[in-house]
């Protein structure tokens, strides 16, 4: 009895060797991937980049250039010893078995998030012109890289000289796929600008530039478009037959476009008689705000012949409850009559 106790007290031979101890660890093993968000502790600053411990075999590496959006010249800047943080593995393990991290991924993948954020919201940004080239300026939007088209500036100044002003600006193209962020500084100021006007509105103008489709006004700050068929009610060739740049005008403004940031103008609302523009534009300036105000009372009259109109088709389909309940009568007397 006593021989059988001591045998069961002896520690069975499994056969479990340091091999085995280390096979069943792999098997354990977590596995890190390219594209896997890792939390990892800042072990050794280098001087172009740094080793992070994320709980793999071997520390992980992340370069000065994967540190940040940003432009870094030092792994301080953006790092600290011991300092716990999120972290983008970039590439699987080279020979050695080391990781290459990223925080810029991070921020790059967050920053295109708030951009389509913004761009929903329709929101207002501002930001510095950093280069300017033949096409456009050049912005950094949460640390994206953007672009104002030369048509989409609506400055006096030129391009060059841009470098370093702060602009306001409305986004056109938010595609990250394509790597495009698309702004326009023209819209902005068009909407800022659209907030203290309205259609009908007589303002005073200054030609700034002379197409043959028509002529551009600067109202305040802002570009207006005078088209060929508004400038009177008479044919014109071009608008050099009628305006020189830098003439001071009365117009109306007819649209207000703020998802493209246009404005349309007209002087041939304006005109007491077909034609006055060409004969003899000083009338139509000295009579412009009462011509504005026939144009106006148009509008309303229009307004309201709309809604009438609308209210008179809401009516035809309204059916009365009286109508209804007879209906309904008459449908079960049938079945009444049908079931004898």
């Amino acid at each position: 009895m006593v021989n059988q106790l001591e045998k069961e007290r002896e520690t069975p031979d499994i056969g479990f060797t340091h091999a085995d101890f280390e096979a069943l660890l792999d098997k354990y093993d977590y596995h890190f991937n390219p594209g896997d968000t890792v939390a990892g502790t800042v072990f050794s600053l280098e001087p172009k980049g740094a080793l992070i411990d994320i709980g793999a075999k071997t520390a992980a590496y992340i370069p000065i250039q994967e540190m940040s959006i940003n432009r870094v010249e030092s792994p301080e800047e953006v790092l600290q010893s011991n300092e716990m943080r999120e972290f983008f593995i970039l590439t699987d393990e080279n020979e050695d078995g080391q990781l290459t991290l990223s925080i810029r991924r991070i921020e790059y993948m967050r920053a295109w998030e708030r951009v389509r954020q913004l761009q929903q919201e329709d929101a207002t940004v501002r930001s510095g012109v950093f280069a300017t080239n033949r096409g456009g300026a050049l912005v950094r939007i949460e640390g994206l890289r953007g672009f104002i088209p030369g048509s989409h500036i609506s400055t006096r100044k030129p391009k060059e000289d841009l470098v370093g002003e702060d602009l306001p600006l409305k986004f056109l193209e938010v595609d990250e796929e394509r790597n495009r962020l698309v702004l326009s500084h023209r819209r902005a100021l068009v909407e800022r600008k659209m907030n203290g006007l309205q259609v009908g509105e007589v303002v005073l103008g200054t030609v700034r530039g002379l197409k043959p489709y028509g002529a551009f006004i600067d109202i305040g700050g802002v570009s207006g478009l005078l088209h060929i068929s508004e400038i009177s009610h008479d044919h014109i060739d071009t608008p050099h037959s009628v305006f020189n740049v830098n003439d001071e005008i009365k117009v109306m403004i007819i649209d207000l476009d703020a998802e493209r940031g246009r404005i349309s103008l007209s002087t041939k609302q304006l005109e007491p008689e077909p034609g006055d523009m060409v004969k003899n534009p000083d009338v139509v300036f000295d009579k412009a705000e009462e011509m504005a105000e026939k144009y106006r009372e148009q509008l309303r009259k229009q307004a309201e012949a709309k809604k009438a109109e609308k209210e008179e088709q809401e009516v035809d389909y309204v059916i009365d409850d009286s109508d209804i309940i007879a209906a309904t009568d008459d449908v079960i007397e049938e079945e009444e009559v049908a079931a004898v």
